[in-house]
């Protein structure tokens, strides 16, 4: 069904029979919609764009050439069940990000927030979770079933292990690869052999949303006491690290946050991934 109202579509496009397109979109040259498809009011799709499945585009969404959105999961359990793509308003794929659909093991459905900005080459695998507000850089890859909270941050060329869930305000430095769960509020990098570690609190991200002096100097003491040189040669482990800071007095919210997670991903998670404890086999 084609909506009227400002909606231009470029006479090379192939929109299917089913598709439902709101007002104000522009659908460029050799673009592909499939059947299932809902488009909605005020999105871009530049030329060459392909979206298929049981897809749904939020409001004003930019998408570049050669993106791809909805195809089938690459996971070799998947059997075709009709699974979804929801994506929110706002959101921009540059050129060849791919973007899959859910699968029958992991929920039915990758889900995508509002306001994210996804660079050239993203690829978005199956069963994802993704808030608001995320910026992935260049080619970063992030396998099945990975959560990324509100405001995360990835640096180029990034390979996400699947079941990994980032923090809210985190971010990862280019080139690093991340197995593990990222703690919020935390900058974690892992570039040229070294391992994945937190190195400083996100700062400048936590300021860009808002957070006041007081709120970061909390976080910053955490950090400190938690992931800095002298915490690691302690020898402490990280869930008596966590009790004894609650031991100390009342905290920061963001802190308790933090400490929640931490106890998420390294008591009830498996390798360091929470998501991993509720993997169905």
């Amino acid at each position: 069904m084609l909506t009227e109202q400002s909606t231009e579509i470029h006479p090379t496009a192939v929109v299917e029979d089913g598709a439902v397109i709101g007002r104000g979109v522009r659908i460029g040259p050799y673009c592909v919609i499939g059947p299932r498809v809902v488009i909605g009011d005020g999105c871009r799709l530049q030329n060459h764009v392909t979206v298929v499945g049981q897809t749904v585009l939020g409001e004003n969404c930019e998408v570049f050439q050669q993106a791809v959105l909805g195809a089938i999961p690459q996971d070799l359990k998947y059997r075709g069940t009709a699974t979804r793509l929801e994506i929110g308003d706002r959101n921009v794929f540059r050129e060849q990000c791919t973007v899959h659909p859910g699968t029958e093991h992991g929920g039915g459905v990758t889900r995508i927030g509002n306001d994210n900005l996804f660079l050239v080459g993203v690829h978005i695998a199956h069963d994802c979770a993704i808030g608001h507000g995320c910026i992935l850089a260049n080619y970063v890859q992030l396998g099945g079933h990975v959560i990324l909270e509100d405001c995360v941050n990835f640096g180029g060329h990034c390979g996400v292990h699947h079941f990994v869930t980032a923090g809210k305000y985190s971010m990862v430095g280019g080139l690093s690869p991340i197995t593990q769960d990222v703690p919020p509020f935390m900058i974690v990098v892992g570039a040229r052999g070294s391992s994945p570690r937190v190195r400083y609190i996100n700062r400048v991200g936590m300021k860009r949303n808002g957070f006041t002096e007081e709120q970061m100097q909390a976080v910053k003491v955490a950090q400190m006491k938690l992931f800095s040189l002298a915490a690691r040669r302690s020898g402490r482990p990280m869930l008596q690290a966590v009790a004894d800071m609650r031991e100390s007095g009342p905290l920061d919210p963001n802190v308790e946050y933090l400490l929640d997670f931490l106890v998420r991903s390294f008591e009830h998670g498996r390798n360091g991934r929470y998501l991993e404890s509720l993997r169905q086999a």
